[in-house]
């Protein structure tokens, strides 16, 4: 099988531009994830941000994560769970309202570090729409519009450690699923793998790349592609020794944006493919997904479908 997609930002603003777009374009059709290097991002940044959310979980989080282990007996498990991950979680909200300040047990170095952070992630997933939509042929701004409804996006971030796994061939560190947000920005720990993809019935690793950013493709952006692009199913794999890090950002339509397939898109199929995705207010997708997280997204797909003669459509301007 092929090299895992890299993609050098550096090379966008030089002779290399074409192939380097053509290479984004064949990642979000073949793979649903690449990884970025050069992204901007200050690599001072980043080891500030993996130094202290690694210090925050061993001082505030490992012995709640232990304590849960013990509390569901999982340390002598004698068959496969399917309604737990072997994980230890907490979200932080950037827009439209921050809620890092109320975070309880942060300190206030890491909280500063965090939303520095997020402001530079949330800029790379605004210039990483332009690029698609360059490729896709849309206008520039088409998608950020498209996600923005009348409040603008939602973003934020799920801060994830995977500890040590005692048997992680009867429990996956996360199970496997599809994104339903827009576009995933992922920081995850260079050393510890895990997170793997399901590309042709085979599962494959990310690999870990000091300083990356891992992105993926979610559902929406699926939808708004009218399949061009797809939201590919991934999962953690729990491992026996490490303490894995995974610092991951979802930049999503606002909830009461309406999602459906750009026109300038299906215009391009041909008449028998022109339109197979639905029309959906984002909250009402989440609300679904909730449920079906973990289950396959064609199901939620048609449900969607099944519910798009209540949706009234307004028109995406890219003024």
């Amino acid at each position: 099988m092929e090299a895992f997609p890299v993609i050098d930002m550096e090379k966008l603003t030089g002779k290399e531009r074409s192939p380097t777009m053509e290479k984004i374009n064949d990642a979000c059709e073949n793979w649903g994830f690449f990884e970025l290097m050069n992204h901007g991002i200050s690599h001072e940044l980043m080891d500030t941000v993996e130094r202290l959310t690694k210090e925050h979980y061993k001082k505030c989080m490992e012995q709640r994560f232990k304590e849960m282990v013990a509390t569901k007996g999982l340390e002598a498990l004698q068959s496969e769970i399917d309604d737990l991950d072997w994980e230890s979680t907490f979200f932080l909200r950037h827009l439209p309202v921050s809620n890092i300040s109320e975070i309880p047990d942060l300190e206030q170095d890491h909280r500063k570090a965090m939303k520095e952070f997020a402001e530079k992630l949330e800029k790379l997933a605004e210039q990483l729409l332009d690029l698609l939509c360059e490729n896709l042929g849309l206008e520039k701004g088409y998608l950020k519009k498209a996600f923005s409804g009348s409040k603008g996006p939602t973003f934020g971030t799920k801060v994830s450690n995977y500890p040590p796994c005692p048997q992680p061939e009867l429990i996956k560190g996360l199970r496997a699923h599809t994104d339903a947000g827009g576009i995933i920005l992922l920081f995850q720990d260079n050393k510890v793998s895990g997170l793997q993809l399901l590309k042709e019935g085979e599962w494959i690793d990310v690999p870990p790349m000091k300083h990356a950013i891992v992105i993926n493709i979610g559902d929406q952006l699926e939808v708004i592609t009218n399949g061009k692009y797809k939201s590919v199913m991934h999962r953690v794999i729990a491992q026996t020794d490490g303490n894995r890090m995974s610092i991951a950002s979802f930049y999503n339509p606002g909830s009461e944006a309406v999602i459906y397939p750009a026109p300038a898109l299906v215009d391009k199929e041909e008449d028998q493919q022109k339109q197979v995705y639905p029309k959906f207010v984002f909250e009402d997708y989440m609300k679904l997904y909730a449920g079906l997280k973990f289950q396959a997204k064609e199901p939620r797909f048609e449900a969607m479908k099944a519910m798009e003669s209540a949706v009234k459509l307004g028109p995406i301007s890219t003024i």
